[in-house]
């Protein structure tokens, strides 16, 4: 049982028998701390073997390996040096969920979104070749990933001819059979031998003795001849036609098959393209049984150490049982579309985590999963709209940025009725700042014709949901992730409509001291909830006006003018970074009607990356938790009520 941190050197010294054990204890080590902290369980387990053969041959941290994504590393933490505090996995202070430059050398590109690791390794390669430098550059990227539409430009480029460059297909979708993974383990070891690739060099050679009007028919058909013989067996064609020399598919769990390969490949000049198949949740048989339930995990059980332990767990235990934003997003749009026929959902990739299983199941012609390719699920929605349908797109919020382009141009410019049901909105948590979608309000705003609308609670993302189905109009919807808090206050019986905001507390009329000036919250989403639970701290409120805003575009400008003066303290409250967001809507208003409050503080995310950590870590850390919030509620308070006023407030 290893108890100490291992590096890659390690572990070049070891057999195929022990690098096999190795993987075992690798594999429990990650069940054990991924059901424990949360995480990435099923991809990562069946890149195991991969991660071990990838460090045992190539000689990094000189030769470079990008993991597209990242999410299925975890078998490469382990071993590059973080075996030890992996038990700290996605904590706050501790290692991310994903590669990490400031966290390793072995870390090569902060990774977290799809189809971008071939870019990057042909740039390294690019690199590599303009300095000198004798280096391998190695992305390894998912059959999900590969669809991506960066993924296929970065192969058309780098099929042009790029030595030093290495693309491993991970497919774990695909299962070798016996007869068909026999065969094409022997037709690998054909074509990566030296005897194959001398002859193929040769002929090539011989080729261009011929005549130049019968040369090139003949390499033509000598081409056609190689892949025909290939292509019986393995799926080969695509990848030649861009410019790679393609091997396998390999079973991605053969240590022994795999390490033979990559030495082999090794010394052939690229681009390579490497087909591994794997199984994802290898080892833990839940996993094996529902790889998308154990994509991503949350805690679970303590102290479980070893698989064996683990085998009879359901997977319910991974399953969050409260009813989350995704969850409850998901159940309203069955319901909804249960009575309008001309509801469809998009997914790009993420079926369970947007909540959108149940609809997949009711209505299977109306759902559609385009793979992880956010640009084309926005311009596909833009062409059921032009035809009348009202399509929802379930994105979360961090990798519809990808698709802004498609946004402004396929939606908005035509004024498209496709609603946007934007997930983790804010702060995502510990999948950490490849994962926050703590930009999304900012870089929307700016878009014409589009309409967005944050929910404060559960009831609220059912009311803005048919809501925007109704609307004929671009609409974005967003909300956190996890359970959203309701408020305990008697409804206020505002009706929901286009730019108008909700007040939740507002005891400035019959108040004793109405020529004080008044301290006016603005906030917006989840965050009113703090807001409202920092209010209850105080025993007597007075000249106090809390409002749920609802809509950040259109804004309730009419409101906002008529409740704010120039004696005024304002203060707004979003889940958001503070550049371009509900701050700075409100300061745009205040100078359009010449309105200037005494004071006004913007409170938000401040113009940086947030770290992973608990969604009430991060949110505390950033002053948004009702704790944090009382503190400047209190400050501003004293500072109105000086000093009348003062003697009535108390915490």
């Amino acid at each position: 049982m290893i108890t100490k941190n291992i590096y890659p050197e390690d572990i070049r010294t070891l057999s195929i028998t022990e690098l096999e054990n190795l993987a075992a204890i690798l594999r429990a080590r990650i069940i054990d701390v991924v059901l424990r902290r949360g995480g990435h369980l099923a991809s990562s387990l069946g890149c195991v073997e991969l991660a071990i053969a990838l460090h045992y041959v190539f000689n990094t941290p000189e030769d470079k390996i990008i993991w597209d994504v990242g999410h299925q590393s975890y078998a490469h933490k382990l071993i590059t040096g973080r075996f030890e505090a992996f038990e700290t996995l996605r904590t706050y202070g501790g290692i991310s969920g994903f590669p990490k430059r400031d966290e390793s050398i072995y870390d090569v590109f902060d990774t977290g979104h799809s189809g971008n690791a071939i870019s990057v390794a042909l740039g390294i390669a690019t690199a590599a070749k303009l300095t000198g430098k004798n280096i391998k550059s190695i992305a390894v990227i998912g059959d999900g990933s590969i669809v991506n539409g960066m993924a296929f430009e970065a192969l058309n480029h780098a099929g042009a001819g790029w030595d030093n460059l290495i693309v491993v297909l991970n497919d774990n979708e695909m299962a070798i059979s016996q007869t068909r993974g026999a065969m094409a383990n022997y037709l690998n070891k054909i074509i990566t031998g030296r005897m194959y690739n001398q002859l193929k060099a040769r002929i090539w050679r011989m080729l261009e003795l011929l005549p130049k009007n019968l040369r090139g028919r003949a390499r033509l058909y000598a081409k056609k001849l190689q892949a025909g013989i290939k292509n019986l067996l393995a799926p080969s064609i695509l990848f030649e036609e861009l410019g790679f020399r393609y091997f396998g598919p390999l079973d991605g769990h053969n240590l022994s098959l795999l390490i033979d390969t990559f030495k082999k490949v090794k010394e052939i000049t690229g681009p390579i393209l490497i087909h591994v198949v794997t199984k994802k949740g290898k080892g833990y048989p839940p996993a094996e049984r529902e790889p998308e339930k154990f994509h991503g995990v949350s805690p679970t059980r303590k102290n479980l150490a070893y698989p064996e332990k683990l085998i009879s767990m359901s997977n319910t235990d991974s399953v969050a049982k409260d009813i989350t934003t995704s969850s409850y997003f998901g159940e309203t749009l069955v319901k909804l579309a249960e009575r309008d026929p001309r509801i469809c959902a998009i997914t790009a990739g993420m079926c369970l985590g947007t909540g959108l299983e149940a609809f997949k199941q009711k209505f299977p012609s109306r759902f559609f999963d385009v793979g992880i390719c956010e640009e084309h699920a926005v311009t596909f929605a833009a062409g059921l709209a032009l035809m009348g349908l009202r399509p929802v797109v379930a994105i979360y919020a961090t990798f519809l940025s990808r698709a802004y382009d498609q946004i402004i141009q396929d939606v908005a410019l035509q004024n498209l009725p496709v609603i946007f049901a934007i997930d983790r909105a804010g702060i995502a948590g510990e999948d950490g700042p490849t994962h926050h979608g703590t930009l999304t309000l900012s870089y929307l705003r700016v878009v014409p014709n589009l309409v967005i609308a944050v929910p404060k609670d559960l009831n609220e993302i059912e009311q803005l949901l048919e809501f925007g189905i109704k609307c004929n109009r671009p609409f974005a919807l967003l909300y956190p992730k996890g359970t959203l808090k309701e408020i305990p206050i008697i409804k206020t019986d505002t009706p929901l409509a286009l730019a108008k905001a909700e007040i939740i507390i507002n005891n400035t009329e019959n108040s004793r001291f109405a020529d004080l000036p008044k301290l006016i919250i603005f906030a917006l989403g989840a965050v009113i909830y703090e807001a409202y639970e920092a209010l209850r701290k105080f025993e007597r409120l007075e000249n106090v006006i809390l409002v749920n805003l609802r809509w950040l575009k259109p804004i309730d400008e009419e409101l906002i003018k008529r409740l704010v003066s120039e004696d005024d303290y304002v203060v707004s409250v979003e889940e958001n970074t503070k550049i371009g967001g509900l701050g700075s809507a409100l300061l745009e208003i205040f100078g359009k009607f010449n309105i200037f409050p005494k004071k006004f503080i913007a409170l938000g995310l401040d113009d940086k990356f947030i770290a992973h950590g608990t969604r009430e870590e991060l949110l505390s850390l950033e002053g948004l938790t009702a704790h944090k919030l009382v503190q400047v509620f209190s400050n501003l308070l004293k500072e109105i009520n000086t000093p009348c006023l003062a003697k009535h407030l108390s915490i």
